[in-house]
């Protein structure tokens, strides 16, 4: 499929130079962020930077969402607890410096994780394994602003559609029309043949999920900054859709091929628990493939960055700048291979449990 009249120069600049103006801000960011983790150690003392303590924030799910330096606005926080629901406003934890008193408990923000405390201050493991976190934290917001975004593309997608019956693809229509159609022709169509069009919703469902969540992943301001394809129980979440998806759409054949394979009845005994575990290892692979390429980018991408508070010197600044810049180009195409890859192994899994039998 051609895509030179998308993929034009003049977007192609676009790209590098939006790329230019988000790495020189996310360094920014990051340094006035990093300053502030530094603030709020326990040693009041001035130490070393520790560019594990800063990344690890970024990546990881919060109850603030950071809209850039030190402007910041909580989320709502909501626990089933063992005597009732509590909900309260993130910002009673003052970015982790004090415990809230709610309801029934004492509770704490530690490592961004909502604990119960004592009355000695220390934290009550035991009671802690009660509560449940139901909150609407940044990754929850980062979700429902791609699905929203799905919706507004899709709906205005078809609309034009009904409106231009025969006609060729204009505006917005004609940029996405292509992507559809690669998915289609190019991932549908060869992994599971003439039964396609029946899953084509599921998977273009979750190619472009995972491709927007993507690309909002690498814009360091709002709406963008979470980390969502980068959590292992968002990779979670879709694998076990996958499975379930394969498995109630398996037919006789696939199930025979598990439980009756065609080996001597001796290899029985081997090959039905390796088929077995097949079931759960294919969706697993997904789940680790997608959580570790998109974490391993932010981190590559925040250590660069890091490399100035390191050296604490601005002439290490220009070089890390520069492969910041490189590696958020590289991000761009990786966006886009993840969820190529994720949905192509989605068909193709598919694909072998509707395959009928040929002799």
């Amino acid at each position: 499929m051609d895509f030179s009249h998308i993929l034009n120069s003049k977007k192609l600049a676009f790209s590098v130079i939006l790329s230019v103006f988000l790495s020189v801000f996310a360094c920014k960011s990051f340094a006035i962020q990093s300053e502030k983790a530094g603030v709020e150690e326990k040693n009041a003392k001035e130490e070393a930077f520790n560019p594990t303590t800063a990344i690890l924030e970024h990546i990881a799910d919060s109850h603030y969402w950071h809209v850039g330096g030190e402007v910041s606005f909580p989320l709502p926080v909501i626990l089933y607890t063992d005597k009732g629901i509590e909900n309260f406003s993130g910002a009673a934890f003052e970015h982790g410096a004090k415990p809230y008193q709610g309801k029934y408990y004492t509770y704490k923000l530690v490592d961004d994780k909502i604990r119960v405390v004592g009355a000695n201050g220390e934290v009550d493991k035991e009671t802690s394994k009660k509560i449940y976190d139901f909150s609407i934290t940044k990754n929850v917001i980062a979700m429902w602003i791609a699905g929203l975004l799905l919706l507004i593309i899709f709906l205005s997608v078809a609309s034009t559609y009904k409106k231009r019956t025969g006609k060729a693809p204009k505006g917005f229509q004609s940029l996405i029309e292509p992507v559809i159609l690669f998915v289609r022709d190019e991932i549908a169509r060869p992994n599971i043949g003439y039964k396609y069009s029946k899953y084509m919703p599921v998977l273009l469902t979750i190619f472009f999920f995972i491709w927007i969540n993507n690309l909002l992943g690498l814009i360091p301001i709002f709406p963008g900054g979470a980390n969502v394809t980068g959590n292992i129980l968002f990779t979670f979440v879709l694998a076990t859709i996958v499975l379930l998806v394969v498995n109630f759409s398996a037919n006789k054949y696939y199930w025979k091929h598990i439980f009756l394979p065609d080996v001597p009845l001796w290899l029985y005994p081997i090959m039905i628990p390796v088929e077995l575990i097949g079931i759960i290892s294919r969706p697993f692979a997904l789940m680790i493939r997608l959580y570790a390429n998109i974490s391993a980018g932010h981190i590559i991408v925040l250590s660069l960055i890091s490399l100035i508070f390191i050296f604490k010197s601005l002439l290490i600044a220009p070089v890390s700048v520069a492969f910041v810049l490189f590696m958020d180009v590289l991000e761009l195409l990786v966006a886009f291979l993840q969820a190529f890859i994720f949905t192509m192994l989605t068909a193709l899994f598919i694909g072998t449990a509707v395959e009928e039998h040929h002799h």
